[in-house]
């Protein structure tokens, strides 16, 4: 079962929040998993993209860190092609992580039943195939460092308020050698929504962070040669009030400077008209840009002793 451990929520006020994200809330926003659940369409297109960009490194890990496993799904495709692996995953929201250990026992029991139909029972599969979960904030790890071989993490890390902080954590239970691979959303996301809401300030929609910047951060950290690409996918919608559910699905709006209490019909009418005024030509429908920001980077050997002392390294000549 998922164990829980504990963290806090930073001071809003610090310089070095990308925004003044309320973790209470996106906790909140993720506490509904059928909610959540429909946009899962997206979460699994961008985890197949990064496996294709996983695909062209070599790499085998003994550990791996799902960070911001939500529902789990990508659990069980690295365990796929990482089988000799020990897989955890974690997240801050609970029931999420409770519908991943629902998954996995669902999955497990399809496999016990078909592979019971050709192996003994004794070499059947057991609890020792599932991933093991934790809930807790992944810029506050419960692991020692150096503690596993890579840290995945699809479509989670800009739900946090201090991404420098959460790079920092991730190089520090990396092994050396060992890989960070994420993907984020960028400042391109939801550029409708972002307009349509223009009149009321910046209060609806998440300044998500530049993927320039986030190559700054990641040597900041202390990881080498960080490789940062993006792309802007766009999905088209029916209806508004379809496009407004998967963005609630997407995780919603956790902005500590959101606006709390209902909006007014003119100001929701303004949003309406705004969105259906996008309806393209050819097809009818509405647009909703997502720029995917996609990052990996190693963390390198050390290049001074505990003591401070360098290290230089040096290649002998082969005879």
């Amino acid at each position: 079962m998922p164990v829980s451990s504990d963290f806090s929520q930073p001071d809003h006020h610090d310089k070095h929040l990308s925004a003044p994200i309320d973790l209470g809330r996106v906790r909140a926003l993720f506490s509904k998993p059928s909610v959540v659940a429909d946009s899962a369409f997206l979460r699994r297109e961008i985890a197949s993209r990064m496996h294709e960009r996983l695909a062209v490194i070599k790499l085998e890990p003994k550990q791996v860190l799902d960070a911001g496993c939500g529902e789990g799904a990508d659990l069980s495709t690295l365990q796929k092609r990482f089988a000799q692996a020990t897989i955890l995953g974690i997240d801050a929201s609970y029931p999420m992580l409770q519908e991943a250990q629902v998954v996995q026992n669902d999955g497990l029991s399809a496999v016990n039943r078909l592979l019971q139909q050709w192996l003994p029972a004794r070499m059947g599969f057991g609890q020792d195939s599932l991933a093991s979960l934790a809930c807790g904030n992944f810029a506050q790890l419960p692991l020692a460092g150096n503690a596993v071989d890579m840290v995945w993490s699809n479509l989670a890390l800009h739900w946090h308020p201090q991404p420098d902080a959460v790079f920092a954590e991730w190089r520090r239970v990396l092994r050396q050698d060992g890989l960070l691979m994420f993907s984020c959303f960028g400042p391109d996301t939801f550029k409708e929504l972002r307009t349509a809401f223009s009149h009321d300030g910046d209060r609806h929609v998440l300044p998500f962070v530049d993927m320039h910047d986030f190559g700054d951060m990641l040597v900041n950290a202390g990881f080498s040669t960080p490789v940062m690409d993006m792309e802007l996918l766009t999905i088209t919608y029916g209806t508004v009030e379809k496009l407004l559910a998967d963005v609630r699905a997407m995780g919603g709006n956790p902005l500590d400077t959101r606006l709390r209490g209902l909006q007014g019909r003119y100001a929701w009418q303004r949003v309406r008209d705004h969105l259906e005024s996008l309806r393209r030509q050819e097809d009818g429908k509405i647009p909703l840009s997502v720029e995917v920001i996609y990052g990996h980077a190693f963390r390198p050997a050390p290049r001074v002793t505990a003591k401070g002392e360098s290290i230089i390294r040096f290649d002998l000549p082969r005879k």
